[in-house]
C-alpha cells in the first residue's frame, strides 16, 4: 500500500484526490490543502517509489507504468472511495489518465495542471540524454537541467527549487527506474492524445509553459469533453506559481461538476 494521508469533510460527501509528478511527493501540493479542505474530503498520496511511500519498494524492484495508477485505485479501494476529482501536476496528469483508463467511472472530474501530454522533440531529447549519460553523470546533474529546461524563468524560482529539492529524495536508482518506464508513458500519451477521458477535463496551464501549452492548447481543440485555462504569469508548476488561482478554478470547477454552480471559465 502506497503512503496517503486523508483529510474528511464533516459536511462534505464530494472526494478529491491529488497526484503529484515525478521525483516529487505530496509535499508539492501544501498550497491547495488549505483551500481545498474547507470544502472536500481530500486524498493525498505518494507514488510508487517516492515521498514516504519510497521505503516499501527494494530498489531491485522495476516498475510498470500501469502498476503505478492502479496502486491509487487500490488505495481508494481501501479507503472506501468510489468515484473522487482527480487534481494532478506534471507527469503526475499522465497517472491520472491512465487511472481512468484502467478503471473507467472512477473519476468524477480530471484537473490537470502543467500537462504533459505528448513527447516533444525537446523532451525526446533530454529522456535520449539522460539514457545516455545515467550511468555517467550524477542524476541529479540531469534532473537539474530538466527543472532549468522545464521552468527557466528567474520568477519562477520557489518553484524549481522545490522542484529540484523533491528529486534529490527521489534517489538515483528510482530516477533510473522511472526513466525506464518512459517508452510506457510514451505509448500512453499518443493513446491519450486521441482518446478523450471519460470524465470532463480541465487544463490548468502557465501562460510561461512553452513546452506543453501549444500541445495543450492543440489537444483541447480536438477533444469535446476538455476545456483549457491559461493563468498569466505562471510557469509549468502553475498549482505552486499562482496557486490562489489555481485554487479557485479547480474549486469552481469540480463543484459545477458536482452540481452545486455553473461552470465561468475566463482567461486573468
Amino acid at each position: 500500500m502506497i503512503y496517503h494521508k486523508t483529510f474528511q469533510h464533516k459536511n462534505s460527501k464530494t472526494w478529491v484526490v491529488f497526484v503529484h509528478g515525478a521525483g516529487g511527493s505530496n509535499a508539492v501540493w501544501f498550497k491547495q490543502l488549505r483551500d481545498f479542505k474547507k470544502h472536500f474530503n481530500v486524498l493525498l498520496i505518494d507514488l510508487r517509489g517516492h515521498g514516504r511511500s519510497k521505503q516499501h519498494y527494494s530498489e531491485e524492484e522495476i516498475y510498470q507504468f500501469n502498476e503505478i495508477a492502479l496502486d491509487v485505485v487500490h488505495t481508494m479501494d481501501h479507503l472506501k472511495i468510489e468515484k473522487a476529482h482527480f487534481v494532478g501536476i506534471s507527469l503526475g496528469c499522465i497517472v491520472i489518465r491512465a487511472i481512468d483508463k484502467l478503471a473507467p467511472g472512477r473519476a468524477e472530474s480530471i484537473i490537470l495542471g502543467g500537462a504533459v501530454i505528448q513527447f516533444n522533440k525537446r523532451i525526446n531529447g533530454l529522456v535520449a540524454t539522460a539514457k545516455l549519460l545515467q550511468s555517467i553523470l550524477p542524476y541529479m546533474w540531469l534532473y537539474r537541467l530538466n527543472a532549468w529546461i522545464l521552468i527557466p524563468s528567474k520568477k519562477h524560482a520557489q518553484s524549481r527549487k522545490l522542484f529540484i529539492a523533491e528529486a534529490m529524495k527521489l534517489g538515483k536508482n528510482e530516477f533510473r527506474k522511472w526513466l525506464k518506464m518512459s517508452n510506457e508513458i510514451r505509448d500512453n500519451l499518443q493513446e491519450f492524445f486521441i482518446k478523450e477521458a471519460s470524465a470532463p477535463v480541465l487544463y490548468i496551464m502557465g501562460d510561461r509553459d512553452h513546452m506543453f501549452l501549444p500541445g495543450v492548447a492543440e489537444l483541447v481543440k480536438r477533444h469535446f469533453n476538455s476545456k483549457l485555462e491559461i493563468i498569466r504569469n505562471s510557469g509549468h508548476v502553475c498549482n505552486l506559481d499562482q496557486p490562489e488561482v489555481f485554487n479557485e478554478r479547480s474549486i469552481r470547477f469540480i463543484k459545477a461538476i458536482a452540481g452545486n454552480s455553473e461552470p465561468e471559465l475566463s482567461l486573468l
